[in-house]
C-alpha cells in the first residue's frame, strides 16, 4: 500500500524515522530514481525532499498503522 508524504527538515526526518522505526515491516521510500529504507535517516537525506515522495509498506496487515502514525506526513489530496 503506498501513500504520499513529505518531508521539510531535519525533525520532520527524525520524527518520521522514529515513527517508522516502532514497525517491524519492510517500509519503503520511492523516487523515480532511488528506493530507500524508510527507516534510514541518512538514506533519506540522499533523496530530494523539495517533492512528495511515494512511501511503499509491504504489509497490509500493518499499513493502516503505519499511516495513522505518520499522519502528519501525508500529503493531503
Amino acid at each position: 500500500m503506498t501513500k504520499k508524504i513529505i518531508l521539510t527538515s531535519i525533525a520532520e526526518i527524525q520524527s518520521f524515522v522514529n515513527s517508522v522505526s516502532v514497525f517491524n515491516c519492510k517500509i519503503a521510500l520511492i523516487t523515480e530514481r532511488y528506493t530507500i529504507d524508510a527507516k534510514s535517516i541518512i538514506g533519506i537525506f540522499s533523496l530530494d525532499l523539495s517533492k512528495p515522495i511515494t512511501m511503499e509498506v509491504d504489509d497490509l496487515t500493518m499499513a493502516e498503522s503505519v499511516f495513522s502514525k505518520i499522519s502528519n506526513f501525508i500529503v493531503k489530496e
